[in-house]
């Protein structure tokens, strides 16, 4: 696996100058490699960070080089890996023990854009989380079920069916297993001419229905993962239905609760296509192209 190493060297009156760069290259999610240098996956974005960082460095009369390496001899790629997953673990960590303590404080009593805060600080996370850490999903299911809106929750009487029948639905981009399984399922049993389109939390179309997301329309519900909250929503009675929701169930939040394994090789395989570059609109068509599959395959 191709990667990206930054080295330098600052003079020893540049101590501010340091922290700044010090802070650049934590905000990037690089890992140090000794006394070597920071390294991060080669990628153009991030190619792109260290060569700014770079000339920042020399403008403080330092010297920077950004070297692109196949592989590190004392080191092998699960290694390397296992250093970027243990440091995004912090972050992660963090952020679950802030989203506990915020739980536990009815909404209407929450400070002032603390919520607006932690879903800042997850984006920045999930951002520079380059081999998806387990943990991902543990903050956001916890994220989704602390920001939910009193009207996610208390639908009641007043939900129609009939009302999501032709409708634009929009959830997050890069889509994983989660976004596609439910996508399936919108399409397969919901609502058969549903569009899809993807935007980030402030940018959602007018009365488009989210799914998925952390604010608004279906997303998780107590132990609940999103699809498994439209399929109950929905009142979808099928066997292989209930089945492919644990799966994704297990799959999404990595909880081991139903002890299913089979979407595992789902996600991964979207995953890779990531990686690959495909688009969100690409990425989803493979997923539910996947789903398919997997529910027919129990015929």
């Amino acid at each position: 696996m191709p990667w990206l190493l930054l080295t330098f060297t600052l003079p020893v009156k540049r101590a501010s100058q340091r922290v700044e760069v010090w802070r650049n290259l934590q905000r990037y999610g690089s890992v140090p490699l000794g006394n070597s240098g920071y390294l991060l996956p080669n990628s153009p974005i991030n190619q792109e960070r260290f060569e700014w960082l770079a000339q920042a460095i020399r403008k403080y009369a330092g010297e920077a080089s950004v070297v692109s390496i196949q592989s590190i001899d004392n080191l092998s790629t699960p290694q390397l890996v296992t250093r970027f997953t243990e440091a995004r673990a912090l972050d992660y960590q963090e952020l679950i023990r802030e989203l506990q303590r915020v739980s536990i404080v009815a909404p209407h009593k929450r400070a002032s854009g603390r919520m607006s805060r932690l879903r800042a600080r997850f984006r920045e996370i999930v951002e520079i989380d380059f081999f998806s850490s387990p943990l991902q999903k543990r903050a956001q299911h916890l994220l989704a079920n602390a920001d939910a809106p009193p009207a996610a929750k208390e639908r009641g009487a007043k939900f129609r069916p009939k009302d999501y029948v032709g409708r634009l639905w929009v959830t997050r981009p890069r889509p994983g297993i989660a976004r596609s399984a439910s996508a399936w399922l919108i399409r397969k049993f919901i609502d058969k001419k549903a569009r899809f389109t993807f935007a980030q939390e402030a940018d959602v179309p007018p009365n488009a229905v989210p799914f998925d997301m952390f604010r608004g329309g279906f997303g998780h519900r107590g132990e609940d993962c999103t699809f498994e909250t439209l399929r109950k929503e929905f009142r979808i009675r099928d066997s292989r239905i209930t089945a492919i929701g644990e799966m994704v169930h297990d799959a999404d939040l990595g909880d081991g609760k139903f002890g299913r394994k089979e979407a595992f090789g789902v996600d991964e395989v979207l995953k890779g296509f990531t990686r690959k570059g495909m688009t969100d609109k690409e990425l989803l068509d493979r997923g539910i192209e996947m789903i398919e599959g997997l529910y027919h395959s129990d015929e």
